[in-house]
């Protein structure tokens, strides 16, 4: 009878997001059906894994470990070596260690399909236990106080497993192997209902079908989530959304809403295959959807817009409120608009009681922010509005490695901020505006969260090159060693060629509503050629005066203004932008026009947007950033439009479109009675004509043949599709953002790509 072969061994180092995702109770069953002995652990944010074993099967395992993955893990490298063998038996998760490596997190995880079954069946020891979770699914990053990834380091590690979490953690045959999150309810946290003052307090279930009762009055309830607090009210009662917008200081800004599953999504909305996909993915984000007649949503919700934010329930706690209630809720951040989403218990009852009717609240705690990410399909592409929950804070790669450790602030809007070590980039969660002390202190926090979770202690920081954004002054309180400054639309499209790993010349559309230019003027409709190293601006939008600076973003009108002071003053076509504008208000505004006094000049895309808006009477005064825009999109629609005139002419040397023909010819055709939505998708597709026209030159003057789209005027579904296909259709490879948004929500990661190339250059 033959011997067994002697057996080999090797050692495995698996680097991605591979823990808190499931993956060494992966490893241990793989191992387990392929009669391989050996151990896996967590060493920092790597997983090594020794294997003892005939080749073959130590050949098959490899093949395996990629192919059949965790379907939320993302395995970035794995490096093989020979190990001598030392005849162990049986397979083993040892303890883990701690290394000064890499360290990726991974981030929350909606709720499975098989943690839902179990949750509403009652038959199961979990049934309506609202913090069900398995290694599938669950909180990750906003309860993870250190790495490696193991319960005591975090939130839960103040819940004791009882004896029956306990079996099933150390079962490598059960779903909850290794969960660091397992609880039931003997052990696990608690829920309970509370009045604003902490009075009528009542716990379990009880609580849960309190709030849903209070939701069903029209109340506004504060209900304590995953990333944060959400507020709570019935997406179909109208005057509970107007109180809520009252208290909130939202007069118009969309609110998204939560359903329980994809059924009652398409009860409420159109939902294409590729939305279906978005909403449930993993991260849960919310989808932008195009709401149903008759579906009895609030006119509150999303006034003026054609599209509504719909997300599905990604925490148990979420399932069984929405059960309860049996409608659609509107679940907006806790917070007071522009204030960062409050997350401490005492925090939110300070912040909130006066925004709320009562409160859903749990003693898990929340370790990290991170409020709920946004997503539109647009074609082929996912638009993704606000990258956090979901997907923060999975780190990005850089097509150059930095050669030594920095920080990015990003901008002044919108602002996320980037870790870069080597050549990973860290991008945080969305922060949002830097407006206000607590925005600030909410950077800070979340800045040395990273620094203390990732490891990375940065010696430069890298800045936007606009001298009085806080960002800036953030920047220069570092103390680091080195500032490098880096122009906001350079920075916006090395943030796309970067996520695509291009690293050579394109021609780069850069279109927003502001940044500071080189020159000391507002850009923001800008065509480059540029990569990592440096840009040329090849083309612009003509400039046009701004009355009041960045108030011209709150107030159309004055941007008409503007546009008016070039068309020569007192053009019929402006006529219908200033109606209900006090008619001494708009004539010091044209003074303040004709004698340049704070009028900066721009190129701006948001600010033409804004223009056409107001000449075509659908907004006149804004009052979020973005919502003429928004409005001037939803009443194009799809529709199919002739382009107006919208010339393109050399100027110094350089390509300039001019839009006061463009803007005259809507204002004309409005006062000739032309209908406005038919105006504004031929406003649309002027846009894409010039655009795309000045794009084929600058490409073919230059010999290009890659085009990347940036800046946040490419939220725009119509603008970035339709530019994207006249573009490939001339044969030119169009690059678009991907894993970060378009908007300022990129730039520091931009920013980081250029810093990193330029330290690695010198």
């Amino acid at each position: 009878m033959a011997s067994a072969p002697p057996a080999a061994a090797r050692h495995l180092k698996v680097t991605g997001v591979v823990q808190g995702v499931g993956f060494r109770p992966f490893v241990h069953r793989l191992a387990g059906r392929l009669n391989l002995t050996g151990w896996v652990r967590n060493v920092a944010g790597t997983v090594e894994i020794h294997l003892e074993g005939s080749p073959p099967q130590l050949d098959a395992f490899e093949r395996s470990l990629r192919g059949e993955a965790p379907p939320v893990a993302r395995i970035d490298t794995v490096e093989t070596t020979k190990a001598e063998a030392n005849g162990a038996s049986g397979f083993a998760i040892i303890e883990s260690e701690d290394a000064d490596t890499l360290r990726p997190v991974p981030p929350d995880i909606g709720t499975c399909a098989q943690c839902e079954r179990e949750l509403l069946d009652h038959a199961d020891r979990r049934y309506r236990h609202p913090f069900i979770t398995c290694t599938d699914c669950g909180p990750r990053y906003t309860i993870i106080d250190r790495l490696p990834y193991d319960r005591e380091r975090t939130s839960m590690k103040t819940f004791a497993t009882c004896p029956r979490c306990a079996k099933e953690y150390g079962d490598p045959n059960d779903r909850r192997f290794h969960a660091e999150t397992v609880a039931c309810p003997d052990c696990g946290p608690r829920v309970w209902f509370e009045g604003v003052n902490g009075e009528g307090r009542a716990e379990g279930d009880p609580a849960i079908l309190l709030a849903a009762t209070a939701l069903h009055m029209g109340a506004v309830v504060g209900v304590r989530g995953l990333g944060g607090f959400h507020l709570a009210v019935d997406a179909t009662n109208d005057a509970a959304i107007r109180q809520l917008r009252k208290r909130k200081n939202r007069d118009a800004k969309p609110f998204a809403m939560m359903v329980r599953t994809l059924d009652a999504a398409r009860a409420v909305a159109h939902v294409s295959e590729h939305e279906a996909a978005a909403l449930q993915s993993s991260a849960r984000p919310i989808v932008l959807l195009t709401p149903r007649a008759g579906a009895h949503l609030a006119a509150a919700l999303a006034p003026g817009l054609d599209r509504v934010g719909v997300m599905l329930a990604y925490t148990p706690l979420h399932h069984l409120l929405l059960k309860a209630a049996d409608r659609p809720l509107v679940m907006t951040s806790g917070n007071l608009s522009e204030e960062p989403i409050a997350i401490g218990l005492d925090e939110g009852r300070t912040r909130l009681r006066p925004l709320v009717d009562a409160f859903l609240l749990h003693d898990r705690e929340i370790l990290s922010r991170c409020d709920d990410s946004v997503v539109r399909v647009a074609g082929a592409h996912d638009i993704l509005l606000r990258r956090a929950r979901g997907y923060a804070p999975v780190p990005l790669p850089l097509p150059v490695a930095s050669v030594q450790p920095l920080v990015a602030v990003g901008p002044h809007l919108k602002n996320t901020f980037t870790l870069v070590r080597g050549n990973r980039a860290f991008v945080s969660p969305h922060i949002g505006d830097l407006e206000g002390l607590e925005a600030l202190e909410h950077w800070r926090q979340a800045y040395d969260r990273y620094r203390d979770l990732f490891r990375v202690e940065p010696t430069v920081a890298v800045r936007d090159l606009h001298p009085g954004y806080l960002s800036t002054r953030l920047a220069e309180e570092l103390g680091l060693a080195r500032i490098i400054a880096v122009q906001h639309h350079h920075a916006h499209i090395a943030a796309v060629a970067a996520e695509h790993g291009v690293t050579t010349p394109v021609v780069g559309l850069a279109f927003d509503g502001t940044g500071y230019g080189d020159d000391g003027n507002v850009w923001g409709s800008e065509f480059l050629v540029c990569d990592l190293a440096g840009y040329r601006r090849v083309g612009q939008m003509r400039y046009v005066p701004l009355p009041g600076g960045d108030l011209a973003a709150r107030e159309p009108w004055r941007v008409a203004v503007g546009y008016e002071s070039l068309a020569g003053w007192h053009s019929e076509a402006f006529s219908l932008a200033y109606y209900g504008v006090p008619l001494s208000l708009r004539s010091g505004v044209q003074t303040q026009v004709a004698r340049g006094v704070n009028a900066p000049l721009a190129s701006s895309m948001g600010r033409l947007f804004d223009a056409a808006a107001a000449v075509l009477g659908v907004r006149r005064h804004a009052s979020f950033e973005g919502q003429a825009a928004m409005e001037l999109e939803a009443l194009a629609g799809d529709q199919h439009a002739t382009p107006l005139p919208f010339p393109v002419s050399e100027v110094d040397g350089r390509l300039q479109l001019d839009p006061v023909p463009l803007l005259t010819a809507l204002g004309e055709g409005r006062r000739h009675g032309v209908d406005v939505s038919t105006l504004a998708a031929r406003f649309h597709e002027s846009v894409v004509e010039a655009s795309v026209d000045v794009a084929r030159l600058v490409a073919g003057s230059y010999g290009l043949d890659t085009v990347a789209l940036g800046g946040g005027s490419f939220q725009n579904a119509r603008l970035l599709t339709r530019i994207a296909r006249r573009l490939a259709e001339g044969r030119l490879h169009v690059l678009v953002a991907q894993s970060l948004g378009p908007n300022d929500g990129a730039i520091s990661y931009g920013q980081a790509a250029v810093a990193a190339w330029q330290l690695s250059r010198e």
